[in-house]
């Protein structure tokens, strides 16, 4: 359980029964009235980016994540498959968790947040940029 004096950009907190990942945030400290915390929350499984205020001192659950390195391997029609690179171990994705995956090729590198209470993948962050080959126009 941690409290707002713990917020940081990229934490993820559970808040209405979904997981959310900090993406930016402000401390208020008005010259009249208590301080609060601006924060704006982006869905770690819908994508939905949302503004919150919590009030100063306002206690939080935070989800501890871990990030690794995953090697796309193939896509079977359904699911997109992921290997990784420290363990070696596969997972595969549901289509709609990938932001862009037309813009992946095979072999190309992504990282994959995990929770660590369940072992679920989270979120897939896709490089910056990529180097395809244009066939036909």
């Amino acid at each position: 359980m941690a409290s707002t004096s713990d917020i940081r950009n990229g934490l993820c907190i559970k808040y209405n029964n979904d997981i959310y990942k900090i993406i930016e945030f402000l401390h208020v400290k008005p010259g009249k009235g208590p301080a609060f915390v601006r924060t704006k929350l982006k869905s770690v499984t819908t994508g939905k980016v949302i503004d919150n205020t919590f009030s100063a001192g306002h206690k939080i659950d935070d989800v501890r994540v871990e990030t690794h390195k995953f090697q796309y391997l193939y896509n079977d029609g359904e699911f997109y498959h992921f290997m990784n690179e420290a363990d070696y171990t596969q997972i595969r994705l549901l289509e709609s968790a990938l932001d862009r995956p037309d813009l992946m090729k095979e072999g190309e590198i992504v990282t994959i947040q995990i929770n660590t209470e369940d072992n679920m993948p989270l979120s897939v962050e896709m490089p910056a940029t990529v180097i395809l080959e244009v066939t036909h126009t």
